[in-house]
């Protein structure tokens, strides 16, 4: 039977692809935005800024770099850990943001099967397009050639049976949709599991899992997002075949503000393996970037069914502006206790 062997969480923002003298090319963004989701509110920056302390000193060239060089570390050491885990098969659980779902169809959750599915480069209309910073970004996150990456696809079927049966109307996918892009291909939250974490040449064949965590008016609440990780563990469990499978979610933590309460609440939640504690979680504080703690939610649960414990937790709360937005990057792992 296959057995949940291994487990890692890991952002993915945009700041852990840019040299830290670049982060302040998003904060242009954060200057013209009028949506920054902080606590149940929305605010443009100069009312975000009223409204918080002073973060100028989190944003010097040298607190920045300090910060960065530690996100690549971490990031070094998840690759690591699944590589001594020795996995056959990874179920990577991230969210889209509209680059393969849209308004069409945004299923709360989804589950590819097909045999394999497409890594496609960015076309350089479709970079020059990017809002400041994510086309510096982008290179991170997508090869510079197409790449068929294998998947699990025996295994995605059975998840989706098997939560289906459980009570999860599970959305199944056999080619993923056109999407943003027009090209098919994984999105950023699945890419840069690849490129950065496993690198780019790896051959381990995974099941995409796709959580709705932005967009209204059908994002799974915490305790769904809870109960359908628990069906996804228990589905793994009872697949026939003997196979070593990790865990990943990818995405999050707090941002595009950075609430530093709100991430080592989360944390301390994984930390215990308190499974109640993360249902507790708020669609009021799951919100724009934030929302991607429902990939980990999912993940946590499943693990927390496993035996598996936390065993490293990483923290670096990236701050890009004086009014505290930016990304706040995780990066945990899981092992057997």
């Amino acid at each position: 039977m296959a057995r949940i062997v291994t487990g890692i969480g890991s952002s993915h923002g945009p700041q852990l692809k840019m040299a830290p003298d670049l982060w302040h090319v998003r904060g242009t963004a954060d200057r013209r935005s009028d949506s920054l989701a902080f606590r149940g509110g929305t605010y443009t920056f100069a009312e975000l800024a009223a409204l918080r302390e002073d973060f100028t000193d989190q944003c010097t060239v040298e607190v920045q770099t300090q910060r960065s060089a530690s996100c690549q570390s971490a990031l070094d050491d998840l690759g690591r850990h699944l590589e001594k885990a020795d996995v056959d098969v990874l179920v990577i659980v991230s969210s889209d943001h509209k680059e393969v779902y849209d308004d069409e169809l945004l299923p709360a959750f989804s589950v590819y099967w097909g045999d394999e599915v497409a890594h496609v480069p960015f076309t350089q209309a479709q970079l020059d397009a990017m809002p400041p910073g994510l086309a510096e970004a982008a290179f991170g996150d997508v090869p510079d050639h197409l790449i068929t990456r294998p998947t699990a696809s025996a295994l995605a079927r059975h998840l989706i049976e098997e939560t289906v049966g459980t009570g999860f109307d599970t959305a199944a996918s056999k080619r993923l949709p056109a999407g943003d892009y027009a090209n098919h291909s994984i999105p950023h939250g699945f890419g840069f599991i690849y490129q950065r974490i496993l690198g780019e040449t790896s051959t381990v064949p995974f099941v995409p899992v796709f959580v709705n965590t932005f967009y209204e008016p059908n994002p799974p609440t915490a305790r769904r997002c809870v109960a359908f990780g628990e069906a996804l563990a228990a589905a793994i469990a009872s697949f026939p075949e003997d196979l070593r499978v990790g865990l990943v979610a990818s995405g999050g933590l707090s941002h595009f503000v950075v609430d530093e309460e709100l991430d080592q609440r989360f944390l301390a939640a994984l930390r215990d393996g308190d499974t109640a504690a993360l249902t507790e979680f708020t669609p009021e504080e799951m919100r724009s970037g934030s929302s991607e703690l429902r990939n980990w939610i999912t993940v946590a649960a499943a693990l927390n069914t496993t035996g598996l414990a936390v065993d490293s937790v990483r923290y670096e709360p990236c701050y890009r502006t004086e009014a505290g937005t930016g990304n706040a990057m995780g990066f945990v792992t899981w092992s057997q206790a």
